[in-house]
């Protein structure tokens, strides 16, 4: 069973205008996005920025109130909640941020960051055991916690603004990982580090999610980052998902055009390949005027009459009903 299942979601945001400010039109972000996401699976979603990927990681977090849709999780629809089971869903529901040093507050120490939860929640330790024996107290469950991520027990007493990049994400992911929640929404969390230690956060991650069971939703625009943590992708472009399955099946089989475009845009150790690379032409269209039918059908090479007409809609392939691509020809 599916513990989390987003349907048809939607979220438009109005766009104003004049001395009244009156709404004027509207961007659409998501516009009719659906999957399903099993326990212990991770989800990748790639795409351009400006694409949706983020509108959808905080509409799934409840932090917006979708247009249209719904967004489910172990059989409760997020928008049907009121505060008191929301607070008590996101027990279960975490998200770490693209920014870590955002994302805390400079004004506490990392131990009071990590306090935070507990007091909201109303917990004095983690409560589920995690594999390691616990005292009771809610020091001893904040040093276990920082110890998991890589940090030690000094760390507690400093700043955000001592540490480097890579540590305060260490941080940003013990923050999330607190409560032992069962789905943490990943938005780009290290497209702000440099390589060496982007690795060394995948790898983290990855070890998490096989000793707690985590389920994720993994947001990047980076696919050579996605391919090696995810088991499922799926592509957006536009407010839409244009193309999802599994991990290998995209990277070998990649059907959308938009799809190989970004795959042969991932860099390569030989200059040579550069002469194979496909070049989107143009400029993204606007999301508060999408172009009618297949929203790609400005910049796509292999576009034809039906494509400025009609829009395709997720097509599943008949060698695999696991690969859905909207596009009115594979390729």
């Amino acid at each position: 069973m599916a513990i989390l299942e987003v349907k048809n979601l939607k979220k438009y945001f109005p766009v104003t205008g004049g001395v009244f400010l009156r709404r004027t039109g509207w961007v659409y972000a998501l516009d009719g996005v659906s999957f399903k996401l099993n326990k212990g699976e991770t989800l990748g979603v790639v795409g351009e920025s400006g694409c949706g990927k983020t509108t959808l990681g905080r509409c799934i977090m409840g932090l917006y109130d979708p247009s249209g849709g719904q967004v489910v999780i172990k059989d409760q629809v997020i928008s049907r909640l009121n505060s008191r089971l929301r607070k008590k869903l996101a027990l279960n529901l975490q998200m770490i941020f693209q920014d870590p040093f955002e994302s805390l507050d400079p004004r506490q120490t990392v131990k009071e960051i990590l306090e935070e939860k507990y007091i909201i929640h109303g917990k004095k330790t983690g409560g589920k055991k995690t594999g390691r024996e616990k005292n009771g107290t809610l020091d001893s469950e904040i040093k276990g916690l920082i110890e998991r991520v890589g940090l030690t027990p000094e760390t507690l007493s400093k700043f955000p603004h001592e540490f480097s990049g890579g540590q305060r994400q260490r941080i940003g992911i013990a923050r999330a990982i607190s409560l032992e929640p069962e789905i943490i929404i990943c938005d780009e969390p290290v497209s702000a580090l440099d390589v060496s230690v982007q690795s060394k956060i995948l790898n983290l991650l990855l070890e998490l999610q096989q000793t707690m069971g985590l389920t994720y939703v993994f947001i990047s625009h980076d696919l050579s980052v996605v391919k090696h943590i995810s088991d499922r992708i799926a592509v957006m472009y536009l407010g839409k998902i244009v193309e999802m399955a599994d991990a290998k099946d995209i990277y070998n089989n990649g059907q959308h055009p938009y799809t190989n475009a970004l795959l042969s845009s991932i860099p390569l150790p030989d200059p040579a390949s550069d002469l194979n690379r496909t070049v989107l032409k143009g400029e993204v269209p606007s999301m508060e005027n999408p172009p009618v039918g297949c929203r790609f059908n400005t910049r796509c090479e292999h576009a034809k009459n039906i494509c400025f007409k009609k829009e395709p809609k997720l097509y599943k392939n008949e060698k695999d009903p696991s690969h859905l691509t909207a596009c009115h020809f594979f390729f």
